[in-house]
């Protein structure tokens, strides 16, 4: 650890790369305790800068990424991590999160990829609260009543949905959207259905 050099928040950026094929999968931070974690465990674990903590590469999704090498660069400030992956890298399902090339003949909006994490970080929120007894938490409500409470209220967000649209209501639309998408993702969870599950039926749809 002492050859490591952490930036000024503790961080380090971390290249994972597949150890058969030597595809990059993807890059993310960690910190000292996650690479503790990473090697008492034998799977990744990155420090999420949004959420502020521990991130368990693939407790949501099930696609964990097994620890095969752990390396240094020159400078000792990056991290190469091999690894063995159990399933997509990517939360939109494809395998390696550097999937979207850009030519001259393509443009690249960054803001939506980067905007599309969102739901998987709400999701991570939602799993964790999943595990808790915390009497002030709504979520760990919702979760510990009857799954038709939960259902019942994507009906009614559903509806104010669906009556800001004909209103054309834009303001009121969004703020409705966000607060369906959110109860529809607890009903997902109170499921035991992973958002990897529904990235691959969303993606064998796509046209």
């Amino acid at each position: 650890m002492s050859l490591i050099k952490f930036d000024s928040r503790g961080l380090i950026p971390a290249i994972i790369q597949h150890v058969d094929t030597n595809e990059v999968l993807m890059m993310a931070f960690m910190n000292s305790d996650s690479i503790e974690k990473t090697f008492e465990s034998g799977d990744v674990w990155f420090y999420s800068r949004s959420r502020e903590e521990l991130w368990h590469k693939g407790k949501t999704s099930g696609n964990y990424l097994k620890l095969k090498s752990f390396s240094i660069d020159c400078d000792g400030d990056v991290i190469l991590i091999k690894v063995m992956p159990e399933g997509p890298a990517c939360h939109t399902g494809e395998i390696s999160c550097f999937h979207a090339e850009v030519d001259d003949t393509k443009t690249l909006n960054l803001t939506t990829i980067l905007d599309a994490r969102v739901i998987e970080e709400l999701f991570d929120v939602i799993e964790e609260r999943s595990n808790s007894y915390d009497e002030d938490s709504y979520t760990a409500k919702l979760l510990s009543g009857d799954v038709s409470r939960i259902a019942q209220k994507v009906v009614e967000e559903a509806g104010e949905v669906a009556i800001a649209g004909v209103q054309s209501n834009q303001k009121e639309l969004v703020e409705e959207v966000v607060d369906l998408l959110y109860h529809l993702l607890v009903l997902i969870k109170s499921n035991d259905v992973s958002l990897q599950d529904v990235w691959e039926v969303l993606k064998s749809r796509r046209r």
